[in-house]
């Protein structure tokens, strides 16, 4: 009888050291796995195709974790996470379900000047352009640095309406082109808005699609971006804390009017921001 009683207690302690914060999750957004233990090393995660590491938790002892963006196309089923660590030596595995379901994201439809829908492909200065901003931006997404910058929640860049919600499919000048790749906020110009977290900037610039762009790199591969601003306030390699204020909101870009787009990138892939943030700040 004691030795089940010890084997059942292992299990169970077995279990507790693996946490995930959902086993069901909507395509887009954002999953937090939590690893309990001492002495451990070179911990990793695969879900799919994504090689995730583990980090070392800086606000819990003996913590480590990693973070899965699941990609707005994902498939819809159930997938088995399988998680691998060194401890005294030798190599073990645990594994948990995941579900992802089908975020059911509604549509709209926006009716922008056909010189901000795409550009003119006889235009190669602006085409190249475009690509170029693209290839730049995305190579700062896909890198990581070791190194995690923030200390607090993260916060909204401003407390006003949404006018737009995270993933609505988009439906330019009657063609089905893209989904929303963030969160809408309500803005006249020249609204102040405020970092969410601190972190280091990557990107300050005008660009076709984004205007007056900021993107904030917060360690360990999450960022946060804030577009179509009338002015920026900071150059790349600035250190930023939370609640600085990064610029004026505007309608610069492929914008029918003045407002915010904030954006969230976790591993080099689009999330929803706000369920981001609501996840990252479940770790201290």
């Amino acid at each position: 009888m004691k030795k089940i009683t010890l084997i059942l207690f292992l299990t169970l302690i077995n279990l507790y050291a693996l946490n995930i914060s959902h086993n069901q999750i909507k395509n887009a957004n954002t999953v937090l796995l939590q690893l309990n233990e001492e002495n451990i090393s070179n911990a990793k995660l695969t879900f799919d195709k994504q090689n995730i590491n583990f980090q070392k938790n800086p606000f819990k002892k003996n913590s480590f974790y990693a973070l899965i963006p699941v990609s707005y196309y994902q498939d819809f089923k159930d997938y088995r996470v399988i998680v691998s660590y060194l401890k005294n030596g030798k190599k073990v595995f645990k594994g948990v379900n995941l579900k992802v379901v089908d975020g059911k994201y509604k549509s709209e439809v926006i009716n922008v000047k056909p010189s901000k829908f795409k550009p003119n492909q006889k235009d190669k200065k602006l085409v190249e352009r475009t690509k170029k901003e693209y290839v730049d931006a995305m190579k700062i997404y896909n890198s990581s640095s070791k190194e995690i910058y923030w200390t607090k929640d993260f916060i909204y860049p401003l407390n006003s309406k949404i006018t737009s919600n995270f993933g609505t499919k988009r439906v330019y000048n009657g063609k089905l082109k893209s989904y929303h790749s963030g969160t809408d906020f309500k803005a006249s110009d020249n609204t102040p808005i405020i970092a969410s977290n601190d972190g280091i900037v990557k990107i300050s610039q005008n660009r076709f699609y984004s205007g007056n762009s900021i993107v904030i790199d917060h360690g360990q591969g999450v960022y946060s971006c804030y577009f179509h601003l009338n002015t920026m306030n900071f150059k790349v390699g600035d250190k930023i804390k939370r609640g600085d204020v990064l610029g004026l909101s505007g309608s610069t870009g492929r914008v029918t009017g003045p407002h915010l787009h904030f954006s969230f990138r976790i591993n080099g892939l689009q999330v929803d921001p706000l369920q981001a943030i609501e996840v990252l700040n479940s770790l201290n």
